[in-house]
């Protein structure tokens, strides 16, 4: 056990650690114009006061606008196209069968994680999430850019983000109306 997880477990106080640590105002746009604070000291430290915030890999803002997302779907898309990136150079070393389990490991993955709040998002942010579904169909299936992606992804057997989200939502309400939902 670490240091600092024995002083948790001892019941001392650790300092905050500021590269970990976020604080972020929530309220509307006229609440969050009352306040003036950009700086709360925590323990021995100060932290500065964010617009967003991250938690469980989820992108919030200070409004909590899940309508808009714009935070979140932006960083989906950059971690999706980074990963493509990074896998692009080996694709021809590999088999397709490995391409494929590696795309659906990095790229789907990202794609499917909470994606129920994805439901009902603006077009143009859905837009931007399935094209990097199809940057990856591209990969895995040879496909050149001007394509269609259609058949590429029903080939591949990969619904469309859009009909991932309703897939999942309808899968949770059945689950709940089952009595068979997670904990």
């Amino acid at each position: 056990m670490s240091r600092r997880h024995r002083g948790l477990a001892e019941g001392q106080q650790t300092p905050a650690e500021p590269h970990v640590t976020q604080v972020m105002w929530l309220g509307s746009p006229q609440q969050l114009a009352k306040v003036d604070v950009s700086e709360v000291p925590v323990l021995s430290t100060r932290i500065n006061v964010s617009e967003t915030a991250r938690d469980l890999g989820v992108v919030i803002d200070s409004q909590l606008s899940l309508w808009t997302l714009s935070a979140q779907v932006a960083a989906v898309y950059r971690s999706g196209y980074y990963q493509l990136r990074q896998l692009r150079p080996f694709v021809r070393s590999m088999s397709a069968g490995t391409v494929k389990m590696l795309v659906q490991a990095f790229i789907s993955y990202r794609l499917d994680y909470c994606n129920s709040l994805f439901y009902g998002i603006a077009e143009g942010l859905m837009s931007r999430l399935q094209s990097v579904q199809n940057a990856a169909a591209r990969l895995v299936s040879g496909a050149r850019r001007y394509d269609h992606i259609t058949p590429v992804l029903q080939e591949l057997h990969w619904l469309p983000v859009r009909h991932r989200v309703d897939f999942k939502i309808a899968t949770l309400v059945y689950l709940s109306l089952s009595s068979m939902a997670p904990a």
